[in-house]
């Protein structure tokens, strides 16, 4: 039995470290407040935002989300950045004294101001502080002077208006902005009852003498951006245990604590959900560089341009190019194979070539050898009018025979006709006495 209760509990402690963990939201959670869209690892209740951490946390009322209770959200990004609304803070005096006078302090939890804020005051003889408390205290500030209503086309430069830049420590729990006014400066009340410090995101408010040192043209709340993470440590800290979903990544946050998740590139949606990212069609939303020329194909993650049959992809130009037409590489191997051949049989000709003229050479020198052992060199001598008469008497008929079928072979004519040609002329010679 105590055994059976160990592993329940086990089960129980690995269900919930897995829910830690991977975080995922429930089914029936509200995504929607006004017309903000509310997304994990942000949610509206309990079991729909990221664990642990309040500052995920979103409270709805009359259809406006709020985080940390004063910040009014307008939206937020899955890289890391909210933007929201945040009160000023005021000082108004008339002829006597101060009489209304609103400092302005709240806290960020895990939330922290993004660089690309201002710390502004409009006013004139006014100054503004800005104080942080944490382990590290922060303060900073400027002033702005003028006994006269500045240029209408005057800039925020310490004339009715200053701003600077803030760095505020990460571990500031509580944060004071607060707009004051030098002694004895009633001149400027006329055109200037009272000074306003606040904080705006960069590009976002537009100083105008005219309208803003009388009232700040009644805007009470200004969008600043805060830059959020998830828990304490990097992604090197948390490696198999961030919550990022599949086809996202892991990237340290700009912060310097906690880590984002972001969707790979080709992918969209929220990082923070198991199947968040999905891929994305470039070929129906108009996010590919394919021309007329050639179709967009869609694959995982990414697009492809497809060119018709005949021509190939330039992929510095994206477009359709003719391609160029090519000899199959089997004919280079036949015209190879062809050339070798020939140039085998001319050589194996011309050996054949040359030992037959050797073979006819030696036949000759033979044959000529042969006739004159045998008599030829006489024959001829007869036949030309010199050497024995009877030279039929001198040699049997078999000699006579081959003699004259070497004379008529030194002569290119090897047949009976030829032979017998040549005995008759001999005989003639004789009997005639030549």
């Amino acid at each position: 039995m105590k055994v059976h209760s160990l592993f329940l509990m086990a089960i129980f402690f690995y269900l919930t470290y897995t829910q830690l963990v991977k975080a995922q939201p429930r089914d029936d959670c509200q995504t929607r407040c006004g017309n903000v869209t509310i997304d994990y690892p942000y949610g509206i209740s309990t079991g729909c935002y990221y664990p642990g951490d309040d500052s995920f946390n979103i409270t709805c009322e009359e259809d406006k989300p709020n985080v940390l209770s004063n910040i009014e959200v307008l939206n937020f990004n899955h890289s890391g950045q909210l933007r929201g609304l945040i009160p000023r803070s005021t000082v108004c005096y008339d002829q006597q004294t101060n009489n209304d006078f609103e400092s302005l302090w709240f806290r960020l939890d895990n939330l922290s101001f993004s660089p690309n804020n201002k710390f502004t005051l409009v006013g004139c003889n006014a100054w503004a502080l800005l104080s942080t408390f944490g382990i590290q205290n922060y303060s900073t500030g400027c002033m702005s002077l003028c006994d006269t209503p500045p240029p209408p086309n005057s800039k925020c430069n310490g004339v009715g208006c200053c701003r600077t830049e803030v760095s505020i420590p990460l571990d500031s729990h509580r944060i004071e902005t607060q707009p004051s006014r030098f002694e004895n400066m009633t001149s400027v009340e006329h055109f200037n009852p009272c000074s306003y410090a606040f904080f705006v995101e960069d590009g976002m408010f537009n100083f105008s003498s005219l309208e803003d040192l009388k009232d700040l043209r009644n805007v009470t709340r200004f969008p600043v951006l805060l830059d959020w993470s998830i828990g304490n440590q990097t992604c090197e800290q948390v490696v198999g245990r961030n919550i990022c979903g599949g086809n996202s990544t892991c990237f340290d946050s700009t912060r310097g604590k906690g880590y984002n998740c972001k969707c790979l590139q080709g992918f969209d949606g929220n990082p923070y959900l198991s199947d968040g990212c999905q891929d994305i069609n470039e070929c129906t939303t108009r996010r590919h560089n394919c021309l007329d020329t050639s179709t967009c194909e869609n694959t995982l993650g990414s697009f492809h341009c497809q060119c018709p049959s005949g021509s190939d992809l330039n992929t510095t130009t994206m477009s359709c190019i003719d391609t160029p037409k090519e000899e199959p590489k089997y004919l280079g191997w036949t015209t190879v194979l062809l050339g070798t051949t020939i140039g085998f049989l001319i050589i194996l000709l011309t050996i054949s070539y040359i030992q037959q003229k050797m073979r006819q050479r030696k036949n000759t020198e033979l044959r000529q050898q042969f006739f004159e052992q045998n008599g030829g060199g006489m024959l001829i001598q007869r036949l030309s009018g010199a050497g024995p008469s009877n030279w039929s008497d001198q040699y049997p008929k078999e000699v006579e025979h081959l003699l004259g079928v070497q004379i008529l072979s030194t002569q290119g004519d090897t047949s009976s006709i030829g032979y017998d040609s040549i005995q008759n002329v001999t005989r003639l010679d004789i009997e005639t006495g030549r």
